[in-house]
């Protein structure tokens, strides 16, 4: 499962009320994964704030029960997750301008389980350089999730973006990592169930617009690789490597 943070505040300062949208292209190579992902994303900003969504599409091979099949090729769309957010900042050219209220919805369907729904509410706080090059935003978020136990019912995010990395146009480091309370079981590699309380997702991503070599700059190509810890049913940590394009519309 992807989840790719766009830069929104960062975008409302630097471009106004113009729309961006993309479609990235993931090949994961993750030990239990081999599989394509599309992510179709989009933010916009207006006079009130911004609205930010995507959506993920994982595609596998169905094996003869019906359901998808890990290390079978790509056959079909096995699972679906979107999330969509929105921010609200009706003091733009204020001092208090860096904070945002946040408003934001989860939910999906994998591999025949439901990621259940989830709504998030807080308050973002963003900082720049004085180019707008290097940006970080902070999150502090009530979450609440549809069936779910959680001992503290918070998650906390950072998004981070640097363009021109290292001096080298078009090359740009972003990412974001969430933290967060929730009760849920993980599976080990011995086939034994353990309960979790808290699960940590990071996905760094690095992208070269190679496009602008030859006149088409909405060309970009890179990678991300997740990292995380009791993230969904998986025990402890891993490391899942994906190489990518991206299509700027």
């Amino acid at each position: 499962m992807k989840k790719i943070i766009a830069l929104a505040v960062a975008s409302w300062m630097t471009l106004g009320a113009m729309a961006q949208t993309n479609l990235q292209i993931f090949y994961d190579f993750g030990k239990d994964r081999k599989q394509i992902t599309t992510t179709f994303e989009m933010f916009k900003a207006d006079k009130w704030g911004d609205t930010f969504f995507f959506i993920d599409h994982d595609f596998r091979t169905k094996s003869k029960d019906g359901y998808p099949s890990i290390n079978a090729g790509n056959e079909a769309p096995c699972g679906t997750y979107f999330e969509i957010a929105r921010g609200l900042n009706f003091w733009q050219n204020t001092k208090f301008s860096p904070l945002s209220l946040h408003v934001e919805y989860n939910g999906g369907v994998y591999d025949g389980y439901y990621v259940n729904n989830s709504w998030l509410f807080g308050v973002n706080y963003f900082m720049h350089s004085a180019d707008f090059k290097n940006t970080l935003t902070l999150q502090a978020l009530y979450k609440t999730i549809a069936k779910a136990k959680s001992d503290v019912p918070m998650q906390f995010t950072v998004v981070w973006g640097m363009n021109d990395l290292f001096g080298v146009q078009g090359l740009s480091f972003s990412g974001f990592a969430d933290f967060w309370w929730q009760d849920h079981a993980a599976l080990k590699d011995n086939g034994a169930w353990l309960s979790k309380s808290t699960t940590f997702i990071s996905e760094p991503q690095i992208w070269y617009n190679i496009g602008r070599h030859f006149g088409c700059e909405n060309l970009n190509i890179g990678g991300e690789v997740e990292l995380s810890s009791d993230f969904g049913t998986y025990d402890g940590f891993k490391c899942n490597p994906c190489l990518g394009v991206k299509w700027n519309f």
